[in-house]
């Protein structure tokens, strides 16, 4: 769909949903509303547009993008993930809680209720947001059609179900002289976190009694320890290539180097804007003799928080910003630029809408993941694997499986102990 198509579709959508159109007059803002990030290029431009939607009309106050360190500059918002993210809400509160935010500033938050496989950083124990997640997603799997043609698999419809009839299909692209049939992008997330997630499997142990217990990792289990060994087969095989870089395997298969890989839902937005592959969407594939499988995934991704200390009239302005951020059109802007995770039921609806064809395709594939059964004490989200700490823990152990320099269980034994050292 090319843009001023779908800038019209947008308009026709979003008047369906809120019967009025976005407001369009021009301020001479005085009040400057910093907001922080370091989201990468492709979606800096999607937020750069945002910034500029709301700022052609709004009357008393401008949001201005900033990239200065957060930790001296203290801006009013920021778009934080990952270590940043921890570095932020550990100690003494440095943010005030969206949900309090919008309340006092008399603004309605008209967002979906955190649902249990969301990352837990930016919820409170009562299920109340202290950030608005902006940017989740969830991995899934993608495919070049033109690939699957060429090893004579139905491109429409290829048989990618289960993890049995993957390997099927990479073998027919292996012996069509396709050198990667397969990469991961963060192959700890997907191997271990989703995967165990996808299966229903526990990744934490609870560790000491009464109130001092705590969760602790523990994601060398049988079916962890299963599937890194099978994805070891596969790397053996030259049927699955990992790379060094997370962005080097979706560079990979940007170019057309690899057919298959398994990122992030939210990459479906840069394969489709550098347009050499005709790319295709499918859920993470299930083990059909695990009992129980698929059970859902898990969405994590960059949340936007509110600093701590502002004025009255500066918070007015940053729940002013939230609300156009969540306004109909808006949300299916960003998801569409983005390739990122509805955040109301606009967003959703706009995802099931025929009037945006295919361009959604990722967010309908992420969704039935996420929602495929209600979330379980195993599947749901767990915070102390979901660090950043952990993660590269993890992605430096299983490093040592792709090299054929360790076994499965012993790369997961270590990066469990690693984790449990770190805790």
């Amino acid at each position: 769909m090319d843009i001023k198509r779908f800038k019209t579709t947008v308009i026709a959508f979003a008047a369906l949903l809120s019967g009025a159109a976005m407001p369009a007059a021009q301020a001479d803002a005085g009040l400057q509303i910093q907001l922080f990030h370091r989201l990468p290029e492709s979606k800096a431009a999607a937020l750069q547009e945002l910034v500029e939607r709301f700022n052609a009309q709004e009357k008393s106050a401008r949001v201005v993008l900033s990239d200065e360190d957060w930790r001296s500059a203290s801006p009013h918002m920021l778009i934080l993930e990952g270590e940043d993210e921890e570095a932020f809400v550990a100690g003494k509160p440095r943010y005030k809680a969206l949900h309090a935010l919008m309340k006092d500033a008399g603004v309605p938050l008209q967002t979906l209720r955190p649902p249990a496989m969301m990352t837990r950083t930016p919820v409170n124990a009562k299920g109340q947001l202290l950030a608005l997640p902006v940017g989740l997603s969830t991995p899934v799997l993608f495919l070049n059609r033109e690939a699957l043609r060429k090893a004579g698999v139905n491109a429409d419809a290829p048989s990618v179900a289960t993890w049995f009839e993957l390997q099927e299909t990479l073998g027919r692209l292996a012996d069509t002289g396709h050198a990667c049939p397969y990469t991961v992008a963060e192959p700890g997330r997907v191997m271990v976190e989703n995967l165990s997630a996808w299966h229903n499997q526990p990744v934490t142990k609870a560790q000491g009694k009464g109130k001092a217990q705590t969760m602790a990792p523990s994601f060398n289990g049988m079916f962890q320890v299963k599937h890194v060994a099978m994805m070891a087969s596969w790397s053996r095989a030259r049927y699955l290539h990992i790379f060094e870089q997370n962005s080097e395997a979706e560079q990979r298969f940007a170019s057309g180097d690899c057919a298959v890989i398994a990122a992030p839902s939210s990459s479906w937005a840069d394969f489709r804007r550098q347009g050499k592959v005709d790319v295709a969407v499918s859920r993470l594939p299930y083990y059909d003799d695990f009992p129980g499988a698929p059970q859902n995934t898990i969405a994590d991704g960059p949340a936007l928080w509110a600093s701590a200390g502002k004025k009255p009239a500066e918070y007015k302005a940053v729940a002013r910003f939230i609300a156009f951020w969540l306004q109909p059109q808006n949300q299916v802007a960003w998801q569409r630029e983005t390739g990122y995770l509805p955040l109301n039921r606009a967003g959703l609806l706009a995802s099931t809408s025929e009037l945006l064809g295919d361009d959604l395709d990722n967010v309908r594939v992420a969704v039935g993941q996420l929602t495929n059964k209600p979330a379980t004490a195993e599947s749901g989200a767990q915070p102390v694997v979901e660090r950043g700490r952990v993660r590269r823990i993890l992605d430096e152990e299983l490093a040592g499986v792709w090299a054929d320099s360790k076994a499965a269980k012993e790369a997961l034994d270590n990066a469990v102990a690693r984790a449990l050292a770190s805790h």
